[in-house]
């Protein structure tokens, strides 16, 4: 499975057991590696709808949070199969350091709902304020984190031409 999603295998094995938190990216490569919705990672729900409410209360979080690493992303719209718009909600960390370039295939839009945020692509920094959007290529390596006083939280959506197998 590892090599399938082009991951170490002791990086999966955190994963699993909820020591590590996967990027967007490393689950849209599990999910690839799997042939399943990215949600299915993350959600027991199997009995998928056609259309779909999700309440704050009831976002899928991806990963446990711990004193180490908050919560740092949550699916919005796991009930919902096939589909090929991936919708999440993001808390981005205070600093670069904590997250890599990350690029996949699709497109990507950003809107933030919350807070400030800087985007980081390889040849410039995009600030984002509450209100703001971005939309690009996904292929673009980014990375965004949140600056300011006020966590930010940003809507990220994620597209894929791809098909799912469900």
């Amino acid at each position: 499975m590892a090599e399938q999603a082009g991951l170490t295998k002791s990086y999966l094995s955190k994963i699993e057991r909820g020591v590590s938190v996967p990027s967007i990216a490393v689950a849209l490569k599990l999910s690839k590696a799997l042939q399943v919705d990215v949600e299915q990672l993350f959600s027991d729900v199997h009995d998928r709808a056609a259309i779909a409410i999700t309440r704050a209360s009831e976002r899928t979080p991806m990963g446990a949070p711990s004193s180490k690493q908050p919560r740092m992303v949550e699916s919005i719209a796991a009930d919902v199969a096939p589909k090929k718009l991936l919708p999440f909600i993001v808390y981005p960390p205070a600093d670069f350091v904590a997250s890599a370039f990350k690029e996949h295939e699709g497109e990507e839009f950003l809107f933030v709902h919350k807070g400030r945020i800087e985007i980081e692509f390889p040849n410039e920094t995009v600030p984002l304020k509450t209100g703001d959007s971005i939309y690009f290529n996904a292929l673009i390596p980014h990375r965004i984190r949140s600056v300011g006083a006020v966590q930010a939280e940003v809507l990220v959506v994620v597209s894929s031409d791809e098909q799912r197998v469900d």
